[in-house]
């Protein structure tokens, strides 16, 4: 069972990180899972959320729209949830689960966080970004069964590459 993360400081950096990660893979791998882009826009307080189903390159919008002055979350747990039944569509003959976040919603027992269990059990290996705020609701999670991954692509690669090998310890 292999279970790496990455916790990398600053908004955005996970995403930025795991969609450099996903693409070097792209062709060494099956992959499947998410990877996030973050659009600024300068008529919102929020970004737009979209997620790139890796196993078929579609893209879904995770945010919701609620208006220029809205504040708090604005994950749309329904295309969550979609996104996660296309993944786990996608599991049987994968090589990588990535997961762009180990948010809110995954730290509850939901989002990803069964697949990623479904992949583990599989021996699946998975690769998820964590950020600092949802570190110990991962940590709880792992059950001290992750490996901290540093943040240098190549190495990660390296990771992911080895962690698929049947005898990779």
């Amino acid at each position: 069972m292999k279970l790496g993360y990455v916790s990398l400081p600053g908004r955005g950096a996970n995403d930025l990180f795991l969609a450099r990660v996903a693409d070097a893979l792209r062709s060494k791998l099956r992959l499947c899972g998410t990877v996030q882009t973050n659009i600024d826009r300068a008529d919102r307080r929020k970004c737009d959320m979209d997620l790139q189903l890796l196993a078929s390159g579609d893209v879904l919008r995770i945010s919701e729209d609620r208006g220029a002055l809205a504040r708090g979350c604005t994950l749309d747990r329904g295309v969550l949830a979609q996104a996660v039944a296309l993944s786990e569509a996608a599991l049987p003959g994968a090589e990588l689960l990535i997961v762009n976040k180990f948010g809110k919603a995954e730290g509850e027992g939901q989002g990803f966080a069964p697949l990623i269990a479904e992949a583990l059990s599989g021996a699946v290996p998975v690769l998820v970004g964590v950020n600092g705020l949802n570190l110990p609701a991962f940590e709880a999670f792992a059950d001290g069964l992750a490996e901290a991954l540093p943040a240098d692509p190549a190495r990660v690669i390296d990771w992911c590459l080895k962690a698929r090998l049947p005898h990779a310890a």
